[in-house]
């Protein structure tokens, strides 16, 4: 028993100091030393066949040595019949084909040495359109002048408007003024109507609420007492004529 306990009462190896062991798992010793560093593996036979080279296949008939050979008499004196001949002919072009134009077509001397008849010279001139700017109009190109007479109906219409007899001119901006307009004097009336209307501002002696002396005296006409009574005492029509 006293064994047991002392070796219970020893401490556990610590087993991190070997981060190089050989096993992944946790173990409660040290693993077996070694004398071979190395793990010895032994070739299986199929291995050994794998690691061999590939042979050749057994119906393989090696006619060519090398790539280089050498061309027989007959090869070298032999003629091509003329079907071969003709086969080896390049494909020319069909018979309807014509090659392209050149780009710069040489002229003929009648074409350089042609003179240009006034015709000609007439329909080469650009049109000349009235109204309408042209950047290639020519200046010393005159069309000529075509005399023209306007109808009877035409200078009439031309003829301007005349007003009527009864039309009077707008006044004009400045006039004199009448003697009578410079010596008027002003009425009363008028003194008192051009004053503006003086109104006392809240707090300053104006009373809103205040009631005027023609408010106070008015008396209703008929048809607004007739308005003014209740709908249960609403006269009938002969009663409202009898009121006017």
């Amino acid at each position: 028993m006293a064994n047991r306990i002392n070796q219970l009462a020893q401490p556990k190896p610590n087993l991190i100091r070997f981060p190089d062991r050989r096993s992944v798992y946790w173990l409660d010793e040290f693993p077996p030393q070694k004398n071979v560093s190395t793990t010895a593996v032994k070739m299986t036979p199929r291995w050994s066949q794998l690691c061999g080279r590939k042979r050749l296949n057994a119906g393989f008939e090696q006619s060519r040595p090398s790539p280089q050979w050498e061309v027989s008499v007959a090869a070298l004196k032999a003629s091509p019949s003329n079907r071969v001949c003709s086969l080896a002919l390049p494909l020319g072009p069909t018979a309807g084909w014509k090659p392209d134009r050149p780009l710069l077509a040489s002229l003929s001397r009648a074409v350089q040495t042609a003179a240009a008849s006034p015709r000609i010279c007439q329909l080469a001139c650009p049109k000349r359109r009235l109204g309408l700017y042209s950047p290639h109009s020519s200046k010393n190109f005159l069309v000529p002048h075509k005399p023209k007479r306007d109808s009877s109906r035409i200078q009439l219409l031309a003829i301007s408007k005349a007003d009527h007899p009864q039309y009077s001119q707008d006044r004009p901006a400045s006039w004199p003024v009448p003697k009578s307009a410079r010596e008027a004097l002003a009425s009363d009336r008028v003194k008192a109507l051009s004053q503006p209307t003086q109104r006392k501002a809240l707090f300053h002696g104006y009373d809103p609420y205040m009631v005027s002396l023609a408010a106070r005296s008015a008396s209703a006409t008929p048809r607004l007492l007739v308005l003014n009574a209740a709908d249960r005492e609403h006269p009938t029509r002969a009663a409202v004529l009898e009121m006017l």
